[in-house]
């Protein structure tokens, strides 16, 4: 498989998974079922079509400033900076309460290095596997990508951690494919990389591989989790089960994006990390092409994205190219898009107070 292949993967894999799982967002695994029904998942955002949320568009965000910066992460975090200004701007339906504060200190003059607020929300995760793909052959300069993708808008030290597993895993699966994927390979290669581990994602991960080796679903693991109602939006728990879903099936795009959506909860992440893992260790032709072809959104279309992988692709991989910087995009567009998008949401909220419960 292709570096190519790989970066493509990580961002229709996160935009997939991310829209696949938005409809389902904050409802329980049993409400889930009962208004979308259960595998075989498909778009039900709009008329049988998905859109992306704040998951694709971070994660965008983030490979437009590695274009920008690909050798100075703090001049990384700048360009980052500002597109969260003017992301925040664009009138974005979601929005995580970190991250809109984060952006507000932007606005009002903070640095990246301390526009950051004490969390550990999923932000950091979803926007991690670009970074894996694209720097983890470099494990200290990928280690401070994390770092000053995370502390713009999470400064709690979880956030840092389950971001990088987030890039390790995502690195994991392009250096060894999917047939090559293992538990033990894994959490060791992991182990090196993070000696500063806490005692908290240990005992998690420890688990993890507990339910893996007894070949459990991932809803068994959700369960001992506490997390019958769904994925909650607490890093760690996403993390644990993304990770889990992967490598519990990392051959297979969708019944790995398929079992994490239908945990519920904080579904859209859940399904934007999981499918950006996936989409890393399987390649852009590993993703189902229904799923692909359901994608309906503008102005960050699925074209746009592939042309923003190739960008990518020749600037981290490509040697003796000229240096292509960030892909333009039409920035008035975004106000009507997310206008229009924001409706969609309202209407899918206005639905949730019918029946079946």
């Amino acid at each position: 498989m292709t570096s190519l292949e790989s970066i493509v993967g990580v961002l229709l894999g996160t935009a997939v998974g991310d829209a696949l799982g938005l409809p389902r967002e904050n409802l329980s695994r049993r409400r889930a079922a009962r208004l979308f029904g259960g595998p075989p998942l498909r778009h039900h955002f709009l008329f049988g079509h998905g859109m992306m949320s704040d998951d694709t568009e971070h994660t965008c965000m983030t490979a437009q400033a590695l274009l920008r910066a690909p050798q100075d992460e703090q001049a990384f975090a700048r360009s980052l900076g500002w597109r969260f200004r003017w992301w925040l701007l664009g009138l974005p339906a979601g929005v995580g309460r970190a991250t809109a504060r984060a952006c507000v200190k932007l606005w009002l003059g903070f640095s990246p290095r301390t526009s950051g607020v004490f969390s550990a929300g999923n932000g950091p995760a979803m926007r991690a596997a670009i970074l894996g793909v694209c720097l983890g052959n470099d494990p200290q300069r990928l280690r401070g990508y994390v770092r000053a993708c995370t502390r713009i808008t999470h400064t709690d030290p979880r956030a840092e951690r389950g971001a990088l597993l987030v890039a390790l895993a995502a690195r994991h699966g392009v250096v060894h494919g999917p047939t090559g994927v293992r538990v033990a390979g894994f959490l060791n290669e992991t182990r090196a990389a993070m000696p500063d581990l806490d005692s908290e994602i240990v005992n998690l991960l420890d688990k993890m591989a507990d339910h893996l080796g007894r070949a459990t679903s991932a809803a068994e693991l959700a369960d001992a989790l506490g997390l019958e109602r769904g994925v909650s939006g607490y890093i760690y728990h996403t993390v644990i089960v993304a990770l889990f879903c992967w490598l519990r099936y990392p051959t297979d795009f969708r019944r790995a994006v398929e079992e994490a959506i239908a945990l519920g909860g904080d579904s859209d992440s859940t399904g934007a990390v999981v499918g950006a893992i996936m989409g890393a260790t399987v390649g852009s032709a590993g993703i189902p092409r229904d799923w692909l072809d359901a994608l309906w959104d503008w102005p960050r279309s699925v074209s746009w994205m592939r042309a923003l992988a190739s960008r990518l692709d020749r600037r981290f991989f490509v040697e003796g190219t000229a240096a292509d910087g960030p892909m333009r995009l039409l920035w008035p567009g975004l106000i009507p898009r997310n206008l229009g998008f924001l409706i969609v949401v309202l209407l899918h909220g206005f639905r949730r107070l019918l029946p079946p419960y």
